[in-house]
């Protein structure tokens, strides 16, 4: 019998990079996995990948920052699984790395759409039904190092960041009394899809790539799969103690 076998999780931004590595591992552990994301084909590929692994799959093509979208995703989830056991808020932008007074105003507002906005409406949606859960359930926000400490033209991604952060601790006292357990992780630099385009936009990447990996004690970057295993923990009983906290999964980072 598999850790996880006969839950059910439900992930969003899983089309690619870190958010298909988590539907990846919580698929290993046995769960019947609901992934999200705007990109039809590529979430497709991912519930295939689900299902070589044994697990059952269900993908629904959404933007997370529309509360219609979400509702939908949420109820198909229900639909098809009857229930929902753990949430993982993955989906997430970084925008453009300019000084703020540069900044453009609707680009702004995507990244705080996207990053924290998304993750209140898919919290919102998704508690509805964990309070329908007898064994409760959990939930993993996925917010960063840049929800702890402040980095340098990166100011609306640090501000839903570090938003994620303040609502996950909200959230957690909240539901505690009813079995309902809140965390968030804070990775460092991870090997996606994200990092390798900031990386590509810099007139010398592979330069900018080796500084990055610096500033982690460990000198890289987590794998995916690193950060997976954390979320896979916290859900798992194991962690069954632990809720409201921000746990750094960063190679040291913000250790100094």
């Amino acid at each position: 019998m598999k850790l996880f076998d006969g839950k059910v999780v439900i992930i969003s931004g899983a089309t690619s990079g870190l958010g298909r590595s988590l539907a990846l591992e919580f698929a290993k552990k046995g769960a019947n996995v609901s992934v999200c994301g705007r990109r039809e084909p590529e979430g497709l590929e991912t519930v295939s990948l689900i299902q070589k692994e044994g697990a059952n799959g269900l993908f629904t093509q959404a933007d997370i920052s529309k509360t219609a979208d979400v509702q939908n995703f949420v109820n198909r989830t229900v639909q098809t699984f009857k229930k929902i056991d753990f949430v993982i808020n993955n989906a997430a932008i970084g925008g453009a790395s300019v000084s703020i007074k540069d900044y453009n105003d609707e680009k702004w507002d995507k990244v705080i759409a996207i990053n924290l906005r998304g993750t209140f409406l898919l919290t919102k949606y998704s508690l509805q039904e964990l309070e329908k859960n007898p064994d409760g359930g959990s939930i993993v926000n996925i917010a960063s190092t840049s929800g702890l400490v402040g980095y340098p033209l990166l100011s609306p991604y640090c501000a839903s960041k570090f938003g994620v952060v303040g609502l996950t601790k909200s959230v957690a006292l909240d539901y505690a009394p009813k079995k309902i357990r809140v965390n968030v992780i804070c990775p460092g630099g991870i090997e996606t899809e994200m990092i390798e385009k900031l990386f590509r936009a810099d007139s010398n990447p592979q330069k900018a790539r080796s500084e990055f990996e610096g500033i982690h004690p460990m000198n890289r970057l987590a794998k995916p799969e690193e950060i997976a295993k954390a979320a896979v923990w916290l859900c798992s009983d194991d962690a069954s103690f632990i809720t409201g906290v921000a746990l750094p999964v960063d190679g040291g980072y913000t250790a100094r």
